[in-house]
């Protein structure tokens, strides 16, 4: 992502336009972040005006040896999960697993498998539907590179749980990766 070291000068000297450029210029980018956090298209784009206005405010703090695309996309990481703080509306029952006893079977290759035959939209339909907790922590865990100790700490719960989270999104995805393959492989020889 290339910013005008010019256009981030007028929008730190509040000129409006360049503040609508810049918007223009990171819209889909934010937007595709906030889609992964939220459900519904209203929420997402109440969460970019949000961090937008977050970045506005914090752009004379941009240091130009962090490029700007990761700088961008941290602070909107971090706006999502303060207003998940602050909105934390829904109490969710944990089940607590011992994860030593986990073990490893053969389903790995099946989900491999039926991973690899659908498109990245069929897979993220699959993610929107994780419970609201567990699909943060699979977010910020798998696609945004966070560790359980940062997550924690950005959700205000412990690394177990944080842990027991990731764990419960991939169970249910598995579930329903492989819940579709068996409706294909049964409607095949039907």
């Amino acid at each position: 992502m290339n910013i005008e070291q010019e256009l981030l000068r007028q929008c730190i000297n509040k000129e409006r336009k360049a503040q609508f450029a810049l918007y223009k210029q990171l819209y889909s980018f934010l937007m595709s972040i906030c889609f992964r956090y939220c459900n519904n298209k209203e929420d997402a784009q109440s969460l970019l005006n949000l961090g937008y206005l977050k970045l506005l405010n914090n752009l004379e703090k941009y240091r130009q040896e962090i490029p700007f695309g990761l700088w961008a996309r941290r602070l909107m990481i971090n706006t999502i999960i303060d207003e998940y703080r602050k909105n934390k509306k829904e109490k969710e029952l944990l089940e607590y697993h011992d994860f030593t006893d986990r073990r490893e079977d053969e389903t790995l290759v099946e989900i491999n498998d039926a991973v690899k035959r659908m498109d990245a939209q069929e897979i993220q339909r699959h993610i929107d539907k994780l419970p609201n907790v567990s699909k943060k922590v699979f977010n910020l865990f798998v696609v945004d590179g966070f560790g359980h100790k940062e997550i924690a700490e950005m959700l205000g719960m412990s690394e177990g749980t944080s842990k027991w989270h990731l764990n419960n999104a991939r169970e249910k995805l598995k579930v329903r990766i492989l819940g579709t393959e068996v409706v294909e492989i049964k409607s095949k020889t039907a």
